[in-house]
């Protein structure tokens, strides 16, 4: 594979990353989401289909915002800051930024092959 066609793959593989490292905080081994997500995002990997991509991409992201709104309830809960207060605050941006922006970046891609 050239490398702009790796790039292009980045947010697929992310998102696949990023399932998986959901899958490990479970501590289940049989979980049904997880399992689903895999199949969906490697579905979307080999066949880079324009609507599935559309649709994962807007879901992720609006999960994603959701999850933004969970972590600013979770952090005002805290009434003076603490080292668990940091690492929530960095740890859950971090992760949820990164989420985003592999997420529109997704969306963007798709919807840049639908215009041409």
């Amino acid at each position: 594979m050239k490398t702009k066609q790796l790039i292009a793959l980045t947010p697929e593989f992310y998102l696949i990353l990023a399932t998986i490292y959901y899958w490990t905080l479970t501590a289940n081994i049989f979980n049904p989401i997880a399992i689903l997500l895999l199949i969906v995002l490697l579905f979307q990997l080999i066949y880079k289909k324009f609507a599935s991509g559309i649709m994962i991409a807007s879901i992720f992201i609006l999960l994603n915002l959701y999850m933004v709104f969970a972590l600013i309830s979770e952090l005002s809960e805290f009434t003076e800051p603490s080292e668990n207060y940091n690492k929530l605050l960095i740890f859950g941006s971090l992760f949820l930024g990164l989420n985003l922006i592999f997420g529109v970046f997704m969306f963007w891609k798709y919807l840049k092959t639908k215009i041409k």
